[in-house]
């Protein structure tokens, strides 16, 4: 299989940063993935989105993801723009405590590129049956769920990222 991405920049949750995306930089990179975190600005989801819209004009090849925060802008962006794969670790479906399906996941059905989420069965920003249902939506989604997984994956992270790169490379 062709690969989909060996590029990919990645966004970070609400309270991160480019520097807490580093582990997911460090394991891509070491199977084969090209790549690199982005500093996204806090509060501001149009220039979040913009952020990553610009990192796909300037190079066509590159995949967009992220975490939490930082996929769901990516995500954003890839429903507008021509990107190759998107990969979404810990997509926040809801806010914890108020499960539905509402304008966070609106956007998938625009979303034409191959889609993975990577997401924990035990994660309070997504509901595992309302995520399920969400990813139905996606023309071309991809669902892998770690049991007793939370937000980040903890535990399942070296793991996720693993099927993350096999994903991009076309393994």
């Amino acid at each position: 299989m062709a690969p989909l991405a060996t590029r990919i920049v990645l966004g970070h949750g609400a309270s991160g940063s480019a520097a807490s995306m580093q582990p997911y930089v460090d394991a891509l990179t070491r199977r084969g993935v090209q790549a690199r975190a982005i500093d996204l600005p806090r509060g501001r989801p149009e220039a979040a989105v913009w952020i990553f819209l610009a990192a796909a004009a300037a190079d066509q090849g590159l995949a967009l993801g992220g975490h939490s925060f930082g996929g769901r802008m990516a995500s954003l962006a890839a429903a507008q723009a021509s990107v190759p794969a998107l990969v979404c670790f810990s997509f926040p479906v809801h806010r914890p405590g108020q499960p539905e399906l509402g304008s966070r996941v609106a956007h998938w059905p625009a979303i034409s590129c191959p889609v993975l989420l990577l997401s924990g069965d035990r994660d309070p920003f997504a509901r595992i049956d309302l995520l399920r249902a969400a990813a139905r939506t996606l023309p071309h989604g991809r669902l892998v769920v770690f049991p007793g997984a939370v937000h980040g994956l903890r535990g399942h992270l070296d793991e996720a990222l693993g099927i993350a790169a096999d994903f991009l490379l076309g393994v």
